[in-house]
């Protein structure tokens, strides 16, 4: 399926465009309301858990071309060019081993799972019982 093929290089690419912006959260020309609205983004791109985990076919990858695409957008508008263009260039230099995980942003993701298993357990037990 080529179309799948492009949407994992795709999903690549912005991979590569949040480690970037993690690094732009770490600098100090960054302003701080940008940080703060980046950190959100890039916790979440950089979980090793996703909201819709990506061995659910198309859904999976889906949520990583809208939602990650739509922050890292919002986002670059609030970053200097400047700034960018060097966390881009610092970030190829990054091997694969070396990205950085967010554990917090894994812990809400199951925390949301959680409780969206219990509303559902809720539910299913008002309807059969």
């Amino acid at each position: 399926m080529e179309w799948l093929d492009s949407w994992s290089a795709r999903i690549k690419e912005l991979k590569a465009e949040t480690i970037a912006m993690y690094l732009a959260c770490r600098d100090h020309r960054t302003p701080w309301y940008a940080k703060v609205v980046a950190a959100l983004v890039v916790a979440y791109a950089l979980s090793p858990i996703d909201l819709v985990p990506d061995f659910i076919p198309v859904l999976g990858m889906l949520d990583d071309l809208v939602l990650l695409p739509l922050g890292l957008l919002f986002v670059r508008r609030l970053i200097p060019p400047t700034v960018m263009e060097d966390c881009r260039a610092r970030a190829e230099t990054i091997s694969q081993h070396d990205k950085p995980t967010s554990w917090l942003a894994a812990a809400v993701i199951v925390a949301i799972w959680l409780v969206a298993a219990y509303i559902t357990y809720l539910l299913a037990r008002c309807v059969f019982l």
